[in-house]
């Protein structure tokens, strides 16, 4: 009887052990769905300043891809997952930071998505805890989907946005180097 218990128990763990992985302290999902759309986890690693973990960060598309350019200018569904691990971000530093990364990933050239950048920042605005989680969903039809918490918080559309958003995380001059490696899977 001790033997069929182990083994039972043995098979739902490891059922259940591959359908999530850790980053940062966190439990990140290995597949995501959003309007249909089903995603696989093609990477994930962690926001890091001064030696802290400020969140996890997820890339999920629908196959495994390691060339970032060729994911930056996809016109396919992909998604961003952005778990907040640490007590310090704010909505002031998460928007400083959004700014940060459009003039890095633009090269300094925001000017063409200035007002779609204006409206992503303002889903920041609300106040941002620890274990907050940021869907950043990109879908082909509708344009970028941004949730806060599983709730949707609005639609921006146009694919040179989404690009730029992208390149945040993907870009040559990313927020985060260990990040975009993890990302990408390497």
């Amino acid at each position: 009887m001790k033997k069929v218990l182990f083994l039972f128990f043995a098979m739902i763990f490891i059922a259940v052990a591959p359908a999530q992985t850790k980053a940062g302290g966190v439990t990140i999902p290995n597949t995501v769905s959003f309007e249909g759309q089903k995603l696989i986890l093609n990477g994930v690693g962690v926001r890091e300043k001064f030696w802290m973990d400020m969140y996890a960060g997820a890339l999920y598309l629908n196959s495994k891809k390691s060339d970032a350019k060729t994911i930056i200018s996809a016109n396919e569904p992909m998604a961003i997952k952005i778990h907040i691990v640490s007590k310090l971000i704010s909505s002031d530093k998460m928007i400083d930071a959004v700014n940060e990364g459009f003039e890095s990933s633009t090269n300094g050239n925001v000017a063409p998505i200035a007002a779609e950048a204006e409206k992503f920042k303002n889903f920041f605005k609300e106040e941002i805890s620890q274990n907050d989680i940021f869907d950043i969903v990109y879908l082909p039809s509708r344009g970028v989907v941004v949730y806060k918490n599983g709730t949707e918080k609005g639609v921006i559309k146009g694919q040179e946005f989404k690009k730029a958003l992208f390149g945040i995380w993907l870009s040559d001059n990313p927020a985060d180097k260990k990040l975009k490696s993890g990302m990408l899977g390497k």
